[in-house]
């Protein structure tokens, strides 16, 4: 094929034409996987089309890179046990920073370039919870938490059961995370996808058509708004020249003009998975059962554009790196006994911008997501504390929720699309810093305004 033309004809890169079509073709080679016979074969065939999918997306060194911290988790666990979770962990991200800062990857991406980087990302989760799991499983069940249990590995994998969970079909791309407790059952026909059950396999095209439809609609939107809102346009001269309110609704249309990207990009590893068959995660409890394939899911839509409170937002954006981060970050940092607090959040939401890149704009992004949280829990807080019989006063709160969660969620994406130091801070202070200071002082008010829960009186005893 002629990728030039091809490429200048959709208005990209060749080599993001090369990695766009990798990326679809994860769908037909992730339905073949459907038909390999034995559990060897499985894992053989995901990891070679995995690694051939790399190659010829990013080269032969994709491949070389992903390596590293394969073989950092593996050896951690097979060398040092007690401690291989922590120590992939660390190992993992400074080799994953030590990419980032050497291929610079967000400023390729913003220009539209691709490497490999964003593929290393999902890989460095997927072995940080490989040997956390397997770290996990000398531990005594009874100081777990149900994640853990869940979830922890007795023995350990195999050397190619350990390349296949990794680079399973070219899932690595872009996700969707997954534990691999749940890639060793679905290899084996175990758990919920035990086919000796009286219950059979569920069929996954109904739900893979609707992932493709979805993909195509998304890529349709954003192809037709990225031209009206380029992000270039934050350090034009003319949009200093606009007011505050032109300028604030300018920022609120790029952020939601950039997340149609993602959605697509979801839309089709969601795809990907659900035709394999791992994405099933069981069925509904009603009373003519309806499969589920929430393992593959990475994006509500719906529930980030109307989402009630910004609480919401890390539920249904990002799902499976979100899980992660609240099992392997979040709840790790809570001592036994105590509550989360804004610490744990703060550091849940640091790890997740170094993960990203050490961009100046990621790390506002995701310091002004921690605030943005914060202050959307004082709302709901107060909300609480309104007596039920004051309904409309309530919905009238759950309004303000929602405003302000789109307000600052669009406001505080900015740092994470235009990345420069000079850039966000142009565009935050181009509206007067309106997302921070909101959020800020929602929390300082409530040391002054304390919230307690409305309680209904006690009936009395007749």
């Amino acid at each position: 094929m002629d990728m030039s033309s091809m490429a200048g004809s959709i208005g990209v890169s060749v080599a993001v034409l090369r990695f766009l079509l990798c990326f679809v073709a994860t769908i037909p080679v992730s339905f073949a996987c459907r038909i390999v016979p034995s559990r060897l074969g499985k894992h053989l065939y995901a990891a070679a089309s995995g690694a051939f999918l790399s190659y010829l997306s990013f080269g032969f060194s994709s491949n070389l890179h992903f390596l590293v911290p394969m073989t950092i988790g593996y050896a951690s666990m097979a060398i040092y046990r007690p401690k291989c979770g922590i120590i992939t962990f660390f190992l993992g991200f400074a080799y994953l920073i030590g990419c980032h800062v050497f291929y610079m990857s967000g400023d390729a991406w913003k220009e539209g370039g691709i490497d490999s980087t964003g593929a290393l990302m999902v890989l460095t989760l997927k072995v940080i919870s490989c040997s956390m799991n397997y770290n996990d499983g000398m531990l005594k069940e009874e100081g777990l938490r149900e994640a853990q249990k869940k979830n922890r590995l007795i023995q350990m994998p195999s050397l190619i059961e350990y390349f296949g969970y990794c680079l399973c079909c070219g899932s690595h791309f872009a996700g969707p995370v997954y534990e691999m407790k749940d890639y060793l059952e679905w290899t084996e026909g175990k758990g919920i996808w035990d086919t000796s059950e009286k219950r059979k396999q569920p069929s996954p095209y109904g739900a893979t058509i609707r992932a493709i439809l979805q993909a195509a609609i998304c890529m349709a939107l954003y192809l037709y708004l990225v031209p009206q809102y380029p992000l270039t346009r934050f350090t034009e001269p003319v949009y200093q020249e606009w007011g505050f309110l032109r300028k604030f609704s300018y920022q609120y249309m790029a952020g939601f003009t950039a997340r149609w990207k993602y959605y697509f990009i979801w839309s089709i590893s969601e795809a990907s998975i659900i035709i394999s068959g791992l994405g099933f995660s069981g069925w509904t409890d009603d009373s003519s059962p309806k499969p589920k394939w929430d393992r593959a899911k990475n994006v509500d839509i719906l529930g980030v554009e109307l989402a009630k409170s910004a609480v919401q937002i890390p539920l249904v954006w990002n799902i499976q790196v979100s899980t992660w981060l609240r099992h392997y970050v979040y709840e790790r940092l809570v001592q036994n006994g105590k509550k989360a607090g804004f610490f744990q959040l703060l550091a849940t939401q640091t790890v997740s911008a170094v993960w990203h890149g050490l961009y100046p704009g990621y790390m506002m992004f995701f310091v002004q997501s921690a605030l943005m949280i914060a202050g959307s829990r004082v709302i709901y807080r107060w909300q609480q504390a309104i007596s039920p019989k004051m309904a409309m006063l309530r919905n009238i709160m759950v309004f303000i929720n929602f405003l302000y969660t789109v307000l600052v969620l669009n406001y505080s994406a900015v740092g994470f699309m235009v990345l420069s130091l000079h850039e966000t801070l142009t565009a935050y202070g181009s509206v007067y810093y309106i997302g921070t200071i909101i959020p800020v002082g929602l929390i300082l008010l409530s040391y002054v305004v304390p919230a307690k829960p409305s309680k209904p009186k006690p009936r009395k005893e007749e």
